[in-house]
């Protein structure tokens, strides 16, 4: 995928059930309005308060297709909604970024045992 938008949110640490919730709405509604879902995460250790999207597209003139399809989307605009008023998503920050040719997706290579001297 040519572009990521790759978006930061700072959450209340005391709803993340709710930001989590909100994430899984993402699952089904982003697919379908046309972005590529890389993922959401959540924080695990360290930090509690920062959780990330990652969707990719092709172009930013497929991003903002995706951006009018979101907007007219039921269940996309109740998410927003749902989000608004239970209000853990305290700060939003979106960037776009694209991928370094031969790093994405890339699997573990199988450990090898080092020779002991």
């Amino acid at each position: 995928m040519p572009i990521t938008c790759f978006i930061r949110y700072e959450i209340d640490p005391f709803q993340r059930e709710a930001f989590r919730a909100y994430a899984e709405a993402w699952g089904r509604i982003i697919p379908r309005c046309g972005g590529h879902l890389l993922g959401y995460f959540l924080p695990s250790e360290g930090t509690n308060y920062e959780a990330w999207g990652l969707i990719a597209f092709a172009s930013l003139a497929d991003y903002e297709a995706y951006r009018a399809r979101l907007k007219a989307d039921p269940e996309g605009r109740a998410n927003f909604e749902m989000a608004q008023r239970q209000r853990f998503i305290l700060r939003e920050e979106r960037s776009f970024t694209e991928a370094v040719a031969g790093t994405l997706a890339r699997p573990a290579s199988p450990t090898t045992t080092q020779a002991q001297p």
